[in-house]
């Protein structure tokens, strides 16, 4: 394939899948606006990089790290602001309210470790199978099950107290 086809290919995967790769970045930063910047952020890099694209087939899971990455940098980003005046909170304010299906599931999930919490989402709300979470998040396939294992034991035990 050469560049433009590779584009192509980038951009056609992009809009089939844009509802998962916005959920995706919105179960990160929990913000409409947020989301929709880190999705925005993921497809330039995407294009950016698309050299590293070594095998076409592998779009999905290659696009996925993409996104999850750049949602962790903004979530560290946000962090290290620093915001003290009350016009700049009122600037940032949308006036909306994002709203959680169970506000309970959303606290006890918000409440693991990054590398659990990426686990759960990945393999439960984005639906990728075990085998594509361990490749999205550079880690062993034994090592994504026993966390997946570790961590379904923990929200378990925060759920039912």
């Amino acid at each position: 394939m050469n560049n433009k086809d590779i584009e192509k290919h980038i951009a056609d995967f992009v809009i089939e899948n844009q509802q998962k790769y916005y959920r995706l970045a919105y179960s990160y930063v929990k913000n409409q606006h947020d989301a929709l910047d880190v999705v925005q952020d993921s497809i330039i890099k995407a294009i950016s990089s698309k050299d590293t694209l070594r095998q076409p087939e592998f779009i999905k899971t290659w696009f996925y790290r993409i996104v999850t990455n750049t949602a962790l940098d903004y979530i560290r980003k946000q962090k290290r602001a620093v915001v003290s005046e009350e016009k700049t909170l009122v600037a940032y304010d949308t006036g909306e309210t994002d709203q959680y299906p169970d506000i309970d599931l959303q606290k006890a999930l918000d409440e693991l470790p990054c590398d659990y919490r990426n686990i759960i989402i990945l393999r439960y709300f984005e639906e990728l199978k075990i085998e594509e979470v361990a490749k999205v998040l550079g880690e062993n396939v034994n090592t994504v099950k026993t966390r997946l294992y570790k961590t379904l034991q923990k929200l378990r035990i925060q759920m039912s107290a």
